[in-house]
């Protein structure tokens, strides 16, 4: 995307620099406040914009926040190398990185919250962060298995939530943040999936 972007309607371009201020103010709100107490007012203010500006891109608080969850960059690859464990490695650090960088544990939070009044929230986030994340990951495993590092019967689903269930059980139980949380998950997994003999 370049410096600015084109409006849907005739007028001056869309300013990418305000857009990005607008998503980034709407998900440390989300965060904060909450769907139900947060308002376009308060992320005006918070992104230094006018509410018509928000209002000229975006009609409602859910088109807004639906814009600014699918923004959300969670699942980029670290380049791969090619070793099964520095790979899982590199992908649950990236992962634990970045749900650190925008608040990723609030936005979970609040976002199981209003399933019930606001299901394309989590929906979004699902498909946007959720789904990618854990397919990098069962890339990695399906390519170990066709190399015959892990058994052909595994169920790769299951592995996928292993790996990623020790970041929010920390989290929940107050060990999150320990640096040897993702090297100690794989190792676990992969001794549970090693082909016998391996």
């Amino acid at each position: 995307m370049g410096e600015t972007s084109m409006s849907k309607g005739a007028g001056r371009p869309r300013s990418a620099e305000k857009d990005a201020a607008i998503l980034r103010a709407a998900l440390e709100l989300l965060a904060t406040h909450g769907y139900t107490r947060m308002s376009l007012s308060q992320v005006a203010a918070s992104a230094q914009v006018s509410k018509s500006t928000i209002h000229l891109r975006w009609k409602t608080k859910a088109d807004l926040l639906t814009a600014a969850l699918a923004a959300v960059r969670m699942a980029d690859a670290p380049p791969a190398v090619g070793d099964t464990r520095q790979d899982l490695v590199a992908i649950l650090e990236d992962f634990a990185a970045t749900v650190q960088r925008v608040r990723g544990m609030a936005l979970i939070g609040t976002c199981l919250a209003e399933e019930a009044h606001t299901p394309d929230l989590l929906a979004l986030l699902r498909e946007r962060t959720v789904l990618p994340r854990r397919a990098l990951l069962r890339e990695v495993l399906e390519r170990a298995r066709e190399r015959g590092e892990i058994r052909r019967d595994a169920d790769l689903e299951a592995a996928v939530s292993a790996l990623l269930g020790p970041f929010y059980a920390d989290y929940m139980a107050g060990r999150g943040g320990r640096r040897t949380w993702a090297e100690q998950a794989v190792d676990l997994v992969l001794t549970g999936l090693r082909t016998p003999g391996a």
